[in-house]
Formats: C-alpha cells, sequence, structure tokens
C-alpha cells in the first residue's frame, strides 16, 4: 500500500487528491515538516514523502508525475509532443505560481523572523497577478491541456487555493470558474476529508 506523509495543508494534498482522482488506497500520516518520521525519510525535512513498498520518494510534482506514469491516467505518454505541452505546464506553473507562493511563505512565517522581508510582498503580489493573468490566457477548456485533466491541474488548483489562503488574489472569470469546478471534484472532496 502506498503512503503519503504530511498534513492536507502541505503540498502532501496534491499527492492525496491524485491517489484519489487514480482510485488507489493510501495510509496518511499527517506528519509535521522536520517531525523526526520525516527527517528519517528525507534529510530536508520536507513534506510530502511518499512511500511506494521499501522506495521513498519526495517532492510532490515527482511523486505525481510518477503515480501518472505508473497508473497511466492524468498524463500524456511519455515520448509524445502532448506530454512536453503537459511538462511546460508544468514547470510554468511550478516556476510562475508555485515559487512566488513559497517566498511568501517564507518571508512570512517561516525564515527566522531577522531573515524576513515582509517588503518583498508587494512585488510577489505584482509578478502573481502578471503570471496568473498568463495561465488564465493558456485555459484551453475545463482543464489546463483542454478536455483532459494532467498533472498540472492538481499543481496549479492547489497554489490557486493557496493564493486564496495567502491573500494573493485574481479576477479571471475563466480561472476562477476552472478553480470552483476543480474544488467541486468528487477526488478532491474526499481528499480534503482526509
Amino acid at each position: 500500500m502506498y503512503e503519503v506523509i504530511g498534513s492536507t495543508q502541505s503540498r502532501a494534498f496534491r499527492v492525496m487528491w491524485m491517489l484519489e482522482e487514480l482510485g488507489q488506497d493510501y495510509k496518511h500520516s499527517p506528519e509535521k515538516p522536520r517531525s523526526e518520521m520525516v527527517s528519517a525519510l528525507n534529510p530536508s525535512g520536507k513534506v510530502p514523502v511518499f512511500k511506494d513498498g521499501d522506495a521513498v520518494l519526495t517532492d510532490s510534482t515527482a511523486i505525481i508525475s510518477y503515480l501518472g506514469d505508473k497508473h497511466q491516467a492524468l498524463t500524456y505518454p511519455c515520448g509524445t509532443i502532448e506530454r512536453a505541452k503537459q511538462d511546460a505546464l508544468t514547470h510554468q506553473v511550478l516556476d510562475e505560481i508555485d515559487s512566488v507562493l513559497w517566498v511568501a511563505a517564507r518571508h512570512t512565517f517561516i525564515l527566522p523572523e531577522d531573515k524576513r522581508v515582509p517588503e518583498v510582498k508587494d512585488s510577489l503580489r505584482w509578478e502573481f497577478d502578471r503570471n496568473v493573468a498568463r495561465i488564465a490566457e493558456r485555459l484551453e477548456g475545463p482543464f489546463l491541456m483542454g478536455d483532459t485533466m494532467t498533472v498540472p491541474d492538481i499543481i496549479l488548483t492547489h497554489c490557486l487555493n493557496w493564493a486564496y489562503a495567502s491573500k494573493f488574489t485574481y479576477d479571471q472569470d475563466n480561472l476562477l470558474a476552472y478553480a470552483k469546478a476543480m474544488r467541486g471534484r468528487d477526488a478532491f472532496k474526499r481528499a480534503v476529508g482526509k
């Protein structure tokens, strides 16, 4: 059985949602970053940590990409143009949305207080606004890749929820409708309920 280690308030949620979409059973251990259990499995102390038998994987994107490939779902086959486009979207979301939110979080509560630069958040909000508008322009249909839900949809939806919680707002109607529809998925709701 798979095991997902990390709180649903972290990127571990992405892995749980992916497993729910795939209809896979898993154990959930809601450990906090740098807990004894997490640090024993991942020297950085970061979550999520994912166990597939004796194999231990880290990084939410690597984990959900692995699961998509393993179960041949929510991903296009390796070596196809569609997969290259999917990977480009994944990297765009990580580079332009996730990273901005992560830097904001670091300067809000993660870094030691004497290392935080609260003033950077104005610049990050400007960057977020510009980047989320670009993502909204690329939205091809009900999902980022048109009619097919893929890995970047899980990452983007998680980031849009994170943005809302962090008071990074967006007002693109198509993106608001997209986020609402994604949160309405049964698999999303099951992951939230864990």
